[in-house]
């Protein structure tokens, strides 16, 4: 007779469960400071360049703090860390390079894959975790602010606007499934 595996409750999390979810929102956020560092090398003295500044220091703020929390719960970073410094770089500056509507579109599908990201951890998060869900609860709503400002910004105008995001959010989905484990 074999025994079914339940799901976990939320706020069930088990030691490992947080690491890993503290794993890849940290490389999450390593990766979008350096998408708006590629868009910037573009597009730093565009009228999108201020609100891309804007962005990018909210996500450093975002970084800092996984940062933290990595080093105070001793969390191990990603092994993909390098693999994200060029990704997300180059990731910025190809759209920036196809015009600020498109890095605006590239903006637009990586905070929606992140505001689902995030909206999947606060659920599971529950009671467990009071600090970690609201450190998620509280990035979730800048990174929606973000989105909602891109599609404000022509996002959905980019030239093949359809396939650069639906692309864009395979590749941030992938490397989420990634960074969790690794």
């Amino acid at each position: 007779m074999t025994r079914k595996v339940r799901p976990a409750t939320p706020g069930t999390q088990t030691a490992d469960d947080i690491a890993a979810m503290i794993r890849v929102d940290h490389a999450g956020e390593y990766g979008a400071v350096r998408i708006y560092e590629g868009q910037l090398a573009v597009l730093g003295g565009k009228p999108a360049g201020d609100s891309i500044r804007r962005m990018a220091a909210e996500e450093q703020r975002h970084l800092n703090t996984f940062d933290r929390l990595v080093n105070e719960r001793r969390v191990r970073p990603t092994a993909l860390e390098p693999v994200w410094r060029v990704a997300g770089f180059a990731l910025g500056a190809a759209t920036a390079l196809m015009g600020e509507k498109a890095a605006m579109a590239c903006t637009a599908a990586v905070e929606e894959v992140i505001d689902e990201h995030y909206a999947g951890q606060i659920e599971k998060l529950g009671d467990g975790d009071p600090e970690l869900k609201s450190t998620v609860a509280d990035f979730r709503a800048d990174e929606i602010a973000h989105r909602d400002e891109a599609l404000a910004r022509g996002a959905e105008q980019a030239p093949g606007y359809r396939l650069l995001s639906e692309t864009i959010k395979a590749g941030c989905r992938f490397a989420i499934a990634l960074s969790t484990r690794l």
